[in-house]
């Protein structure tokens, strides 16, 4: 399609270059015939490039162009990538000091025979990961004691409770988290009857 498209454009260019030649002719015939104080046109017009040489210019342009264009796509495609292999960088960074504390808790619970020290321990690792959750807007999804909510919540069982707890979240068996307005995972919860 575009061979025939160029060769057709060659041919016109041609066309145009014959009708050039002989404009070019017939104005140096009448330079000839021209008076010697006389001046002709065409040594007031400047010299402009031919048909052929504004084609190869404009061809090299859109060749170049096209070129620059391949390599941007290229290198947006490769930035796009390594975003998502190394996206989630920064939050398991935030996560290894909190698994560090938890391997540190299991082998004090290996040692340790006071229930009370244990206990701490574990409420300071939950800290922990309550503050790295907070400073990635991370907000857990309060549910027991409110109606109950499909767009944040998956009820998993039902529970008699009376006419006045009907709709209302009884129990959360599984926490749920969100990010921003966005659900990360979904409450599970029992819902009354």
């Amino acid at each position: 399609m575009k061979k025939q498209r160029i060769d057709k454009e060659d041919d016109k260019v041609q066309k145009e270059q014959a009708t050039v030649a002989e404009d070019t002719q017939s104005a140096a015939c009448s330079d000839d015939n021209m008076a010697d104080g006389a001046t002709s046109e065409s040594d007031n017009m400047s010299v402009e490039p031919t048909l052929e040489e504004q084609i190869a210019v404009w061809r090299e342009k859109y060749m170049r162009l096209q070129a620059e264009f391949d390599n941007f796509r290229k290198r947006t495609l490769k930035e796009k990538m390594e975003l998502v292999e190394r996206g989630g960088e920064s939050a398991w960074k935030s996560i290894l000091p909190i698994v560090d504390d938890m391997e540190r808790a299991v082998a004090a619970s290996h040692k340790s025979e006071d229930i009370e020290a244990l206990r701490q321990g574990e409420e300071l690792v939950m800290k922990k990961i309550e503050s790295v959750f907070q400073a990635a807007g991370i907000t857990p999804i309060e549910c027991v004691g409110k109606p109950f909510n499909e767009e944040e919540q998956e009820a998993v069982a039902r529970f008699a409770a009376g006419e006045d707890k009907r709709g209302e979240v009884i129990d959360c068996v599984q926490r749920g988290y969100k990010m921003g307005e966005h659900v990360l995972r979904y409450a599970k919860v029992v819902v009354g009857e």
